[in-house]
């Protein structure tokens, strides 16, 4: 059996013989610690996907879905814990993912079920959470090379193909460093907004981080970083065979979502070019995340940095322009885009122009990538999600696909995405935020700035806020640990709960939570991470330790805002409500305490105040 170690860049399954066969898209490492030349495509048909049955009489459950039409692959009793209650469930596996939609709401229907679990957890994530994997990080594969796989098309002689006899193993490694290529196109769009039937692409700028810097085009220019060709055709040719011989691992753009990579498949399509960037030999394909389409290719992983811009910083736009000069304080070159046609069709010095600008395009986008990626990155290594889709999560699916993975490891159950109509419920409820005083005008001196550190998390630690711990008034489904430990009227003693101000909510002070648990040890981690940070003298490990607490910090102060999420899986109106009723009386009470010393409180907002010396 040969053992191979890779960095994991990618994640999929296919069906193969009407079985589903995970596959692990890698690159092994070079002696310089970067992603090297040879590519493992690994294949696992060994993993099955599952549900959880919550039943209310297990042996007529077991009973009922045996009778049921439909092939399953084994039904077994396990222990797990839902809300902390340890109980006696089904797992019902089957033989193929796409069965589980198929069957699911037959199995919920039965008499004999209360309800389904983990029905609706992507199988290749499944797969990342049950075998304690994590992308960008690597991994150790035990198996054997196999000549050929039928879906992978790839000719390329550096790509080997493994067939798994075990699971992989994550191994503590550094952080890989990764080839990066940014890309953007120049189009000749004289009717305004470019139709990709009929305007043609002029430029294609490229910057690396491994010395590819230059822009192709099908007009010439005295400049050492213009590439000229005769057609569009060959410049299209020329940028996939630059992407595909330079080894990228990372291929970014802005805006490359919804108008580059669409833009370039329609005029490659017309010249039956294939952007086949993908290690396995396959294209481009676009799948729905959220609410647009991604352009992924398969062991090359593509982000837009657009979408990371919006959740990375906040501006009143997210142009390229707006966000280089946000980061870095400097202007880019700037060409109107209605008129990038008649700079193309004038020549001379404005062509000139466009060319410097397609190359600023794309030396910025790559600047902004080695800026912000690092963040991304590290939280792939945390979330443990792959990290095309990372990019493209929301900060608060970030921090619940964070929690499912610890639900995991915790051996308690996952809580479903709400329905339709509850998601409908939960739109029409919203929580009162932080306190709010309107600064008191004036020219103010002797200011003094109050501030609390991680008030909200703080807050979820402090008072144990997890609806696990939560005392139901209306039981049902969510009958949880505090209501199973505390069930006489004597629970009223404030001994045994928190007790929210305003709402009167009760949160039980054992056991801890689950949220509040895995927030703890987040904050703890970051606080160690911190500390390490003042003690290397080391200025390259005070950098990657220092994106590793930032990483930490951005997931702990999101958790504490996606209680009242529609779409959470631990959604709590009572949580959300009880944080910030908690956070306004702590903040009036110390705003009161400090008058007592002289201080007089001019404004303040959420988590702090400034205030005024008196005396």
């Amino acid at each position: 059996m040969e053992i191979k170690n890779i960095i994991l860049l990618d994640i999929d399954y296919i069906t193969h013989e009407e079985k589903a066969v995970i596959r692990l898209f890698g690159k092994e490492k070079d002696e310089n610690g970067k992603t090297g030349e040879k590519k493992i495509i690994a294949l696992d048909d060994t993993f099955e996907p599952y549900i959880y049955v919550i039943a209310n009489d297990i042996e007529k459950c077991i009973e009922d879905i045996e009778n049921l039409d439909f092939k399953l692959k084994k039904i077994e009793k396990v222990h797990k814990k839902k809300f902390q209650i340890k109980g006696e469930f089904l797992k019902v596996t089957f033989t193929h993912p796409q069965d589980v939609p198929k069957i699911r709401e037959t199995i919920r229907d039965l008499e004999s079920v209360d309800d389904i679990r983990e029905h609706d957890i992507p199988f290749y994530r499944r797969y990342l959470i049950d075998n304690n994997i994590f992308p960008m990080s690597e991994i150790e594969l035990s198996g054997e090379t196999i000549p050929s796989f039928p879906s992978i098309k790839s000719k390329d002689s550096n790509l080997e193909i493994m067939k798994l006899k075990k699971s992989p193993k994550t191994i503590d490694s550094e952080f890989p460093n990764l080839r990066i290529l940014s890309f953007d196109l120049e189009v000749r769009n004289p009717d305004g907004m470019p139709n990709s039937k009929k305007d043609e692409i002029i430029m294609i700028g490229i910057s690396s981080n491994f010395e590819v810097k230059k822009v192709i085009s099908t007009k010439g220019k005295e400049l050492d970083f213009v590439e000229t060709v005769s057609s569009e055709e060959e410049m299209i040719k020329k940028f996939v065979e630059l992407v595909k011989n330079n080894n990228v691992d990372i291929i970014v753009g802005y805006n490359s979502d919804n108008f580059d990579f669409p833009y370039l498949k329609d005029r490659a399509g017309i010249y039956n070019i294939n952007l086949d960037f993908g290690m396995d030999g396959s294209g481009v394909k676009f799948l729905r995340r959220g609410y647009a389409n991604a352009a992924s290719f398969k062991g090359l992983i593509h982000v837009d940095l657009y979408l990371v811009m919006r959740r990375y910083i906040s501006l009143d736009r997210y142009t390229l322009e707006r966000v280089y000069f946000e980061l870095f304080g400097e202007e880019k070159i700037e060409v109107p885009g209605d008129r990038i046609y008649q700079f193309w069709d004038n020549g001379g010095e404005e062509l000139t122009n466009l060319f410097n600008y397609s190359l600023d395009d794309v030396v910025s986008t790559l600047k902004i990538a080695e800026e912000t990626l690092p963040l991304s990155l590290e939280l792939t290594r945390i979330v443990g999600q792959p990290f095309f889709d990372l990019t493209r999560m929301a900060t608060g699916q970030q921090a619940e696909w964070y929690l499912v993975r610890k639900a995991y490891e915790d051996n308690e159950l996952v809580p479903n995405k709400p329905t339709g109509g509850e998601f409908s419920s939960r739109r029409s409820e919203s929580a009162v935020g932080g306190y709010v005083k309107e600064p008191e005008k004036g020219l103010h001196d002797n200011l003094v700035q109050f501030d609390f550190r991680s008030l909200y998390p703080s807050i979820i630690i402090s008072k144990n806020v997890s609806p696990d711990v939560l005392l139901k008034k209306h039981l049902g489904d969510d009958y949880n640990i505090a209501n199973y430990l505390y069930k006489e009227e004597t629970d009223e003693d404030e001994n045994k709960f928190n007790i929210s101000p305003e709402y009167d909510n009760k949160f039980a002070k054992t056991p801890k939570g689950f949220i509040p648990s895995v927030i703890g040890n987040v904050i703890s981690e970051r606080l160690k991470i911190k500390r390490q940070m003042k003690e290397t003298d080391d200025p390259t490990e005070k950098r990657i330790l220092k994106v590793q607490q930032d990483a930490l910090k951005r997931l702990a102060n999101t958790m504490y805002g996606i209680y009242g999420f529609s779409r959470f899986r631990w959604y709590s109106m009572e949580c959300a409500e009880s944080i910030t009723a908690w956070g306004r009386d702590y903040i009036k009470e110390t705003m009161k305490k400090s008058e007592e010393y002289g201080f007089k409180a001019i404004y303040a907002d959420t988590d702090g105040f400034y205030a005024k010396y008196d005396r």
